[in-house]
């Protein structure tokens, strides 16, 4: 990719990152540049190495680049694999609503449009050229509060239940430093309720 690039006058490239180069947090809200990376999944340890690698082609040929690490994003037509997908179908369904543990593990849920806004506004306003944005929310809540939340918003009368933990662990926490991201977005985010309300109703009419 970054050799077809500089070969081919493209100005900057955009790499898509995650979260999980983060690994099990040392520090909250996760900061691009003063929180260590914490790596230990292959899925992450490639990520962090293609960061490495965009940031050694701007040294050795000078092609700019911007890095996003997205945290936990969710929108209509998601696949169920990710939980606020999976919970909306099973409350929609009046099914149960299963949390591995107690529920009280947090995280930050980052709506699409946030998303896409930020990301793009990145290059239409030529911003963090050569850096590294955490694109998510920061606003915190459990994944028991969660289920709760769908359950009301959708008016279901789906269970919550809880399964055991899962076997290999579950990060208890996340939360990003968003100050770059709410440069580009500049305006609020959007409050998780309205998020689910807006797949509900799109899921209902089918």
């Amino acid at each position: 990719m970054c050799w077809v690039a500089k070969n081919t006058g493209v100005k900057r490239v955009f790499y898509s990152s995650s979260s999980e180069v983060y690994g099990e947090p040392v520090e909250f809200p996760q900061n691009e540049h003063t929180t260590p990376l914490n790596s230990k999944l292959p899925y992450a340890i490639v990520k962090n190495v293609g960061e490495a690698f965009l940031k050694s082609y701007k040294q050795e040929y000078d092609l700019d680049y911007t890095i996003f690490r997205f945290f936990n994003t969710y929108g209509p037509d998601q696949s169920t694999d990710f939980v606020i997908s999976k919970f909306i179908d099973a409350a929609l369904a009046g099914e149960p609503i299963t949390l591995y543990g107690d529920g009280l593990q947090t995280r930050t849920f980052c709506y699409i449009d946030d998303n896409t806004e930020a990301t793009t506004n990145a290059l239409y306003q030529d911003k963090f050229v050569n850096d590294v944005v955490n694109i998510g929310s920061d606003f915190e809540m459990t994944i028991l509060d969660l289920a709760k939340l769908i359950i009301k918003e959708t008016g279901s009368s789906s269970e919550i239940v809880h399964l055991p933990p899962l076997p290999e662990g579950d990060m208890t926490r996340r939360k990003p430093d968003i100050t770059k991201m709410k440069q580009l977005l500049s305006r609020e985010l959007t409050p998780v309720a309205e998020g689910v309300r807006r797949i509900a109703l799109r899921d209902e009419k089918g």
